[in-house]
């Protein structure tokens, strides 16, 4: 992040703290369930969970709105903007977030998948971690979308523009005849 100014650089830095920080309250709350198993831990690790899903729900939309603001002037791809992909980010960055997710989805499916004992009942409060990867993915968009690095956008000609013919539909200025060809 070395072209970025000094509270660009922080709050980037911030939001990768967070994700990494999150990320290890998951792993440490679905690990003690997953181990423990007892009610107050597994409404602990529930709590954890829906709370990381919450924050990357509204992230994830923040990233969204922001990353349609910068699209009117640059190219941005959704594999770029919620992956990371491409050179879209600083590799220490696109490195730390994407494995912090892999992390989440490893974590969540695994606690989810290990208990083959649900005290009887159906299903099992560890479930609720495969939620929190919503968590990573929106980080990672709010990253990219505020701090990620953009080809500029190139405007299109009107002749460049596909399915535009200038001759396939007659000027003309009688409002009635305009929609004559349409029956």
């Amino acid at each position: 992040m070395a072209d970025m100014s000094g509270a660009e650089s922080d709050a980037g830095a911030r939001i990768v703290h967070l994700d990494v920080m999150g990320t290890a309250v998951f792993a440490l709350t679905a690990g003690l369930s997953a181990a423990l198993f007892t009610g107050v831990v597994k409404v602990v690790a529930v709590v954890v969970a829906l709370v990381l899903f919450s924050i990357g729900v509204v992230t994830f939309l923040w990233s969204y709105w922001t990353a349609v603001q910068r699209s009117r002037t640059e190219n941005i791809a959704v594999a770029q903007l919620y992956f990371l992909a491409s050179a879209s980010a600083p590799r220490n960055v696109r490195l730390t977030m994407n494995l912090v997710l892999v992390g989440q989805v490893m974590i969540g499916l695994g606690t989810a998948l290990v208990r083959n004992s649900t005290d009887g009942r159906a299903g099992s409060t560890l479930a609720f971690g495969i939620l929190v990867p919503m968590f990573g993915l929106g980080l990672n968009g709010l990253w990219c979308s505020k701090f990620g690095k953009f080809s500029t956008r190139q405007p299109a000609s009107p002749k460049n523009r596909p399915g535009i013919n200038s001759t396939s539909v007659p000027p003309t200025t009688d409002e009635m005849e305009q929609n004559s060809t349409h029956g």
